[in-house]
């Protein structure tokens, strides 16, 4: 596969599983994703942080769970799918952040007290899937990755990127950015 049909693919994805509500949020899944995307570049993020804010949650777009896996008990370890899935076209620089933001929730979790309290009711049940607060020692751990402030930032945006008919660019818009990340030859 070449990097123009593996970009096609991501695209065609939005397109024919976007529609799918956003895991009981009032999104959808390309609207969590261009709203992400699009307050990591309004926060003048590097090109990798705001293509990996675009396509975080592009696990869930992968797996056949369903929309509803969280309430039905079931982590859909999206994060590593995801990260799988975008190895071969993208670097460390977009895929290890897709990797840990989940991990990151799990940590701004223990290390920020109002963090968890801010959390919307259906991240608050997939972080009880995922593991809840991290301990100590695995803050400790998540600290020394070299991409945990880039994995922070971005669950930041995540967490915000839940607002209903919030005007964004299209997802052309981050097309060039998507091919100005790609990392590996033919």
């Amino acid at each position: 596969m070449s990097s123009a049909e593996f970009l096609a693919k991501i695209e065609e994805l939005f397109r024919t599983r976007g529609d799918a509500l956003y895991g009981g949020e009032a999104v959808s899944q390309l609207e969590h994703a261009l709203q992400a995307a699009w307050l990591a570049e309004q926060a003048h993020e590097p090109p990798a942080i705001i293509v990996a804010a675009l396509l975080h949650d592009v696990g869930h777009l992968l797996h056949a769970h369903g929309d509803e896996c969280a309430e039905q008990g079931i982590d859909d370890v999206h994060e590593e799918l995801g990260m799988r899935f975008l190895t071969k076209f993208f670097g460390p620089d977009v895929t290890e952040p897709v990797r840990l933001h989940v991990q990151a929730k799990r940590f701004l979790c223990h290390v920020e007290q109002s963090y968890h309290a801010a959390l919307s009711a259906p991240s608050r049940l997939s972080l009880q899937l995922q593991g809840g607060p991290m301990t100590e020692g695995e803050a400790e751990a998540f600290r020394e990755n070299p991409h945990s402030a880039a994995a922070c930032a971005l669950r930041k945006f995540d967490d915000k990127a839940k607002v209903a008919e919030l005007p964004t660019p299209s997802y052309s818009h981050f097309a060039p950015l998507l091919e100005k990340c790609l990392a590996h030859a033919e």
